[in-house]
């Protein structure tokens, strides 16, 4: 039996453990993307990822280490590592159109570069998985907070109506998470509606100021 090294020699050369480590993930990403976590096994990533079952436990001692991985490694993103870091200098200035339109071009921009990791979450949601309350616990409860801190800041200046901050936020996130969904589930021809991601945001922050802005 030829026994599988931590660096192994491929086509473009050799790959570190480390590069074998990010492909595993990778291929384990799309697996479970397309076919769920129930519905993907060990073997079929080892298999896509043209390894052996040995290597993918080499990496990853269970499947729960490798849901935690995938969490890991898109942190790492710049989408992800700090999601508020462009919005900033714009709540210190008290720029509503620009926190708005800002979050939701990233959050446009992220679905259509990743719509993977959008149809991850959705099987994560969908099976009661694990991950799914990981992403919620360590992301989308941030969303939340910051945006309705903002919110409440703006109500008490006197710019937005009296209106449950986190209903706010719940209604803005969901126009765009729906665009994004049409857009990679239902209407990948954009047939329905062909818009820019910068067009869109632009579109859902003027519909949630109209909404919320004291006139």
């Amino acid at each position: 039996m030829i026994k599988e090294l931590d660096t192994i020699e491929t086509a473009a050369g050799r790959m570190t453990g480390d590069e074998r480590r990010l492909q595993i993930l990778k291929v384990a990403i799309n697996l479970f993307s397309q076919r769920g976590f129930s519905g993907t096994t060990t073997k079929e990533i080892a298999r896509a990822a043209s390894v052996s079952e040995a290597m993918v436990f080499k990496h990853f001692a269970n499947k729960e280490e490798l849901y935690s991985a995938i969490l890991d490694h898109k942190a790492c993103s710049r989408r992800f590592k700090d999601p508020f870091e462009e919005l900033v200098e714009k709540t210190a200035a008290k720029d509503d159109f620009g926190v708005f339109y800002t979050m939701a071009l990233n959050a446009l921009d992220h679905h259509s570069e990743d719509g993977g990791f959008l149809r991850l979450m959705l099987h994560s949601a969908l099976e009661e998985h694990d991950l799914s309350r990981m992403f919620f616990e360590s992301f989308i409860t941030d969303v939340y907070d910051f945006l309705g801190n903002y919110i409440s800041q703006r109500q008490a200046d006197g710019a937005f109506r009296e209106i449950e901050p986190k209903m706010v936020v719940r209604s803005f996130i969901g126009m765009f998470v729906h665009h994004s969904l049409n857009n990679l589930l239902w209407d990948k021809e954009q047939n329905l509606l062909k818009v820019s991601n910068e067009e869109a945001a632009k579109n859902f922050a003027e519909i949630l100021l109209n909404g919320i802005t004291k006139k």
